[in-house]
């Protein structure tokens, strides 16, 4: 289904966060994981567009989820995988994270932003009128007002390298 026109800031995050691990799960796979390169990045992308983007969710886009009796467990999953991925993000933050840790974090977050993509996004599409959609893309907006519009770049030591 294409996407809503107000989910698509949304979406993008998304699509940020998974090129994040693309790039970590491909050097995890080659054995080339420089850990404080790595959680440098991760607390960079938190703290410039994922908090931003949870409170987001947290504070308009699930409590519009949970007026649909067919979204509320879903809502309640990915608010719990909030808190796990938010330990990543603080074990990343004061460089805590080993590199079992950042393979399990790949896979979570990978996990949970396909989750919000193909269920909590499409079931909002498919029970949201348009003028719910357009309110709640509206309320997105002003919560998201103040996330960096500044293109993270990766590092030398997490740039994407060729597969050898």
């Amino acid at each position: 289904m294409l996407r809503d026109k107000n989910l698509i800031p949304l979406s993008h995050q998304h699509q940020h966060v998974l090129a994040m691990c693309v790039r970590l799960d491909r050097a995890l796979q080659a054995g080339e994981v420089d850990l404080e390169a790595w959680q440098a990045e991760i607390q960079q992308q938190f703290e410039q567009e994922i908090a931003f983007h949870f409170a987001a969710e947290e504070k308009e886009l699930f409590p519009a989820a949970t007026q649909f009796p067919d979204l509320k467990d879903l809502v309640q999953e990915l608010l719990s995988e909030h808190t796990t991925l938010r330990e990543f993000f603080a074990g990343a933050a004061v460089r805590s994270l080993q590199t079992q840790n950042l393979q399990v974090f790949v896979e979570t977050l990978a996990q949970h932003i396909r989750k919000e993509e193909r269920q909590l996004f499409e079931g909002l599409q498919g029970l949201m009128n348009p003028e719910q959609l357009a309110m709640l893309g509206t309320a997105l907006s002003a919560v998201l007002k103040d996330v960096s519009q500044v293109c993270i770049l990766p590092n030398a030591a997490t740039r994407l390298r060729p597969k050898s």
